[in-house]
């Protein structure tokens, strides 16, 4: 587990950069990431890629209203393996008044795709709460 709270502290993410155009996360892979067959369950890459698009949307939509998924798809290249540090990146394709669309791309130790995809957010025009808002600040002034 991590410092981060929700899912991405159950799966063991960091945030390595947190900008508006860019979202850079990585973890280990852990007994805790796989399926019942013992390799890495595709809804890990599905979550973390969601999270990792949504919080560079938040990010970038500010106080403007609350992001939320709505639709992910993701794509699975290659396997990866206990032990291996997976980075995930996301950037965005599209951001408008109403919804944004961000490419996320997993990699290997080796540099290596093991999943990509893209991340559909809607942009809800709603009070951002107060201690989300706080989390953001406090995330991207590390």
């Amino acid at each position: 587990m991590s410092d981060v709270p929700g899912l991405d502290g159950l799966l063991g993410v960091e945030h390595l950069e947190l900008t508006p155009d860019k979202v850079v996360v990585q973890y280990t892979l852990g007994e805790q990431h796989l399926q019942p067959f013992g390799i890495p369950h595709g809804g890990v890459y599905c979550a973390v890629h969601e999270s990792t698009a949504s919080t560079g949307g938040q990010i970038w939509l500010g106080e403007k209203g609350v992001v939320v998924g709505t639709n992910n798809s993701t794509d699975f290249i290659r396997q990866a393996k206990v032990g291996d540090t997976i980075t995930t990146v996301a950037t965005p394709i599209h951001r408008g008044r109403t919804q944004q669309l961000w490419r996320v791309e997993t990699t290997g130790p080796d540099g290596k795709l093991v999943a990509q995809g893209q991340v559909r957010l809607a942009n809800l025009d709603l009070p951002v709460p107060p201690e989300a808002l706080a989390r953001y600040r406090a995330m991207t002034q590390e």
